[in-house]
Formats: C-alpha cells, sequence, structure tokens
C-alpha cells in the first residue's frame, strides 16, 4: 500500500529536498519505520527516544490529527496522505 507523505522544509534534507514522498505501511509506526528506511535520520527528527512523535511534530492522516484517532496505530490504506507539520507557538 502507498501513501504520500508531505515533508516539511527543515526535515527534507532527508529526502533529497523532495516536498513529498511515498513510502507502505499500514499504520503510522510502520510509515515511519518505512520513511527511516527511504530517509536514513528522519526518524530520530520525527520521534523521540521512545519511538513515539515529538511533541513539536503534529501528523495528519487525511487533514486528520493522529492524537484524535488511534496515535501511531491509525492505519493506512492506499491512497492516504500524511502530513508532517511541526508545531507553530506564539503570543
Amino acid at each position: 500500500m502507498t501513501v504520500k507523505v508531505l515533508i516539511p522544509t527543515p526535515l527534507q534534507k532527508f529526502t533529497d529536498n523532495k516536498a513529498a514522498i511515498e513510502c507502505t505501511g499500514s499504520n503510522i509506526d510502520e510509515l515511519i519505520d518505512s520513511l527511516e528506511n527511504d530517509c536514513p535520520g528522519i526518524k530520530a527528527r520525527i520521534c523521540d527516544e521512545t519511538g513515539k512523535p515529538r511533541r513539536f511534530l503534529n501528523l495528519y492522516v487525511n487533514s486528520e490529527d493522529i492524537r484524535f484517532l488511534q496515535n501511531t496505530d491509525t492505519p493506512l490504506t492506499d491512497g492516504d496522505e500524511v502530513s508532517i507539520v511541526p508545531a507553530v507557538a506564539g503570543g
């Protein structure tokens, strides 16, 4: 199953400056592992030491925040789009 992953600019150095790449995985965990396999070093920027997505990154599946779905167990289907979005804060 192929999933399109939208990569934010700060992480594009791991994807040969590509803003979108295609990976495989039946859920977010598998997708992150597939992404690491294709783009070595990117997982350490996306996940903390426990393997969970970092707090300052938001992951969306088809515009739905995975925190309101099943987190990294969120299932993926062929043609889904996953966005990695750095959190924005300010005041």
